[in-house]
């Protein structure tokens, strides 16, 4: 009986939630099923002018033509499902509630942090520093794992227990790649985005001219 060993295994593209100050990894969300595409948008951080016509740019915009200011600024969006039609017993007692409560986490402070921000702010504290989330990492295989903000997340529920638990979403997840521009020096994110910039030029060396 064949056991199939030489088929690959599945990889699920997924979020990890990491220490901003150790990067351990604090939490991982898999995504139930890979989503069925990718939109992914990048600009370039050019350090020249962008406007007029070719002859009516200064000195300056001309020299600048060719010059970046930084890395490319890049926005990824997916369409991502959760279902637990199927699986009921296993869902039960909160359908899908717990998925999409640690995503939604990923967007809201701690219950802590803001009691901890209204204590400081009673004591008369002049400024109250905005609360710092965990650094987030999304995963695509093995060649895309980079430091993100989560920009954009809708949820569409489109089924639910008798008890009104959701057991079936639609997800639409927007991305902000951060990158060594969007972090401070010696952030573990910043490591993370620069081997996510190594792996992009070694593919890059394997086209064939």
């Amino acid at each position: 009986m064949s056991t199939f060993t030489d088929i690959p295994r599945a990889i699920r593209a997924g979020i990890v939630v990491v220490d901003p100050d150790s990067g351990a990894p604090q939490r991982v969300i898999v995504m139930q099923f890979n989503p069925d595409s990718l939109e992914r948008t990048i600009q370039p951080q050019a350090a020249g002018g962008t406007g007029g016509s070719s002859g009516s740019g200064t000195d300056g915009d001309r020299n600048e033509a060719l010059r970046l200011k930084g890395p490319a600024e890049e926005q990824w969006k997916i369409t991502a499902e959760i279902d637990a039609t199927d699986q009921l017993d296993v869902a039960a007692p909160d359908g899908i509630h717990p998925q999409l409560a640690a995503l939604e986490m990923l967007v809201q402070p701690t219950v802590a942090q803001l009691r901890e921000s209204i204590a400081a702010a009673r004591r008369g504290a002049i400024e109250v520093a905005p609360i710092e989330m965990p650094l987030t990492l999304f995963t695509w295989g093995d060649k895309r794992i980079m430091p993100v903000r989560l920009t954009e997340f809708s949820v569409n529920e489109q089924a639910f227990d008798v008890n009104l638990n959701p057991i079936r979403a639609s997800l639409s997840l927007g991305f902000k790649i951060l990158t060594v521009s969007d972090l401070p020096a010696g952030h573990p994110g910043a490591d993370f985005y620069l081997a996510h910039l190594a792996m992009k030029e070694q593919l890059a060396r394997r086209v064939v001219s």
